[in-house]
């Protein structure tokens, strides 16, 4: 019986190798039926990148506005303060838990 089989075991071991690289095509971590996660992932991303680019623009006004070209008093008095730890007499000072 394994004579006549013998002639078929290697049509057989591809066609099982072709299956399981199929399989995996589809339902595998990169796979075609995991694209509404990677898409989900995709817009997640682009969110955060573009909440990060605002951020970033925000500090970049920040630090120039602290240069000695264009220098805030107020920006710079509130920096000094934070960094200090000083507070107005007619500041109200509510500390909080980090």
């Amino acid at each position: 019986m394994l004579q006549r089989l013998r002639p078929y075991m290697s049509t057989a071991a591809l066609a099982l190798l072709i299956f399981y690289f199929g399989v995996h095509a589809f339902t595998g971590e990169g796979g075609l039926l995991r694209s509404d996660q990677r898409d989900a992932t995709l817009i997640a991303k682009q969110r955060e990148l573009n909440g990060l680019a605002r951020e970033r623009r925000d500090l970049e006004v920040r630090a120039k506005l602290l240069r000695d070209t264009s220098m805030s008093a107020d920006l710079l008095e509130e920096r000094a303060r934070s960094l200090l730890g000083f507070a107005d007499p007619r500041d109200y000072v509510i500390r909080m838990q980090p």
